[in-house]
């Protein structure tokens, strides 16, 4: 007796035929505005050493304490499915010494990243990421050219009812004295704080402000604003950004409740958000890093970034009705009549096939009246049908899909394909 069938694990998915046209569609439009704004390509491995994440992601965020998958090899090292992509991209660039690159270092990523938490909307436990990196600019301006390269992306796939909200969590210089002043005002509520939250509070009170906890998150409503306690540097770089942002035409709102799940996030701080899934989701995020090259063993050199999950990205595309192209068919559909036309449709085909033509054969022995169903369902623009005598004399009827209109071609691949072209 069969074994029961195997299903793909939870919080994982597919993307059929029918949908990876729009996976590819969107894929594309992102490397070709990624390349518009001077960005190159970079790839990592899907796992890496735990120390890796420990490190740069921060080891008192949820990614580190609840979401890593994390195993130990034959080794005995620790090791971990890659969770997000500016950790990798930054020791890639170490470890490749890319830092003798002129600066700015701009990088992006299309990546699967894995998260061991409760799926919805968008979000998946193995999900795909597009990611941007710059190393080596402090300006302002490169926050707002971040923070462009998304907007554009967005607007160009037709992504409607998004919106793009801004913040500052300052520095080092400025982080102390925020940083106290939420000790204090936590401190006071430390009764009604979940469990993570208290082994927070002395080591890292912002992690606070990104609990999912409804209790915390209420608390933390009532907390210090980040943009209260800026540092001189720090507020003018926020209002740089601002400047530059009304400049491009980009519409902004300051939220001082973003923060950021991942530790190593300086100043600013950005997500494009929507309502168009449910409760607010954010579609795009990222910000500035300015610490962690150095963390993970390099010299102190600004970063800054963003990451935008594909998944929820086509959700989004989906619930506007953003335009996808049709999925691609076939030039040409080969039909045969009798054996002669199976083996003459094979060589035809293979030989087109050569020349870049998209080309669509009978191989389950259907009757040709069967292959003419198949041939419709497949899309092919135009119809070939090949029997014993069309293969004796060299000549046959190419067949219009859309109108029945019919022309005379040699069988030839060059007869042929000069008229598909």
């Amino acid at each position: 007796m069969a074994g029961a069938t195997i299903q793909r694990p939870k919080g994982t998915n597919d993307v059929v035929p029918g949908d990876v046209h729009k996976w590819h569609y969107v894929e594309s439009t992102l490397r070709k505005i990624a390349a518009d704004f001077g960005f190159s390509e970079i790839r990592f491995p899907v796992f890496e050493h735990t120390e890796l994440f420990v490190r740069g992601v921060g080891d008192t965020t949820d990614v580190v304490q609840k979401e890593m998958y994390t195993f130990e090899d034959k080794g005995g090292r620790s090791i971990s499915l890659r969770p997000e992509g500016t950790a990798s991209t930054v020791r890639a660039y170490l470890e490749n010494s890319l830092y003798a690159l002129p600066a700015p270092f701009k990088a992006y990523y299309m990546v699967p990243n894995f998260r061991y938490e409760k799926p919805q909307a968008g979000r998946l436990r193995e999900h795909h990421q597009f990611g941007v990196e710059v190393f080596g600019a402090e300006s302002a301006m490169a926050d707002a050219e971040v923070i462009s390269l998304a907007d554009t992306f967005l607007k160009k796939l037709g992504v409607a009812g998004i919106s793009l909200r801004i913040n500052s969590i300052g520095c080092k210089e400025c982080r102390p004295a925020y940083q106290q002043a939420l000790k204090d005002y936590f401190g006071g509520h430390k009764d009604e704080l979940c469990e993570t939250c208290l082994s927070r509070l002395d080591k890292n009170p912002m992690r606070i402000l990104d609990c999912k906890s409804p209790v915390c998150h209420s608390i933390a409503e009532g907390a210090p604003k980040t943009i209260d306690h800026l540092c001189p540097d720090c507020a003018a770089h926020f209002s740089e950004l601002k400047g530059a942002l009304d400049a491009f035409g980009i519409a902004w709102e300051v939220d001082p409740g973003i923060v950021r799940g991942l530790d190593y996030y300086t100043r600013t701080v950005f997500e494009f958000v929507t309502t168009l899934i449910g409760a607010q989701g954010t579609v795009c995020g990222g910000g500035r890093y300015d610490g962690l090259i150095q963390e993970l063993g390099g010299k102190p050199t600004p970063g800054l970034g963003f990451g935008c999950g594909l998944e929820r990205l086509l959700l989004v595309m989906e619930s506007s009705n953003a335009p996808f192209p049709p999925a691609p068919a076939p030039d040409l559909f080969i039909a045969a009549a009798d054996e002669a036309g199976t083996k003459a449709a094979s060589v035809l085909s293979y030989a087109l096939r050569q020349k870049d033509i998209s080309v669509v054969t009978d191989l389950c022995g259907r009757s040709l009246k069967a292959q003419m169903k198949y041939a419709d369902k497949t899309g092919a623009r135009y119809c070939l049908v090949l029997g014993a005598s069309e293969v004796e004399s060299g000549q046959g009827t190419l067949k219009s899909m859309a109108d029945g209109a019919t022309q005379a071609t040699g069988l030839a691949p060059d007869d042929v394909a000069n008229l598909l072209k």
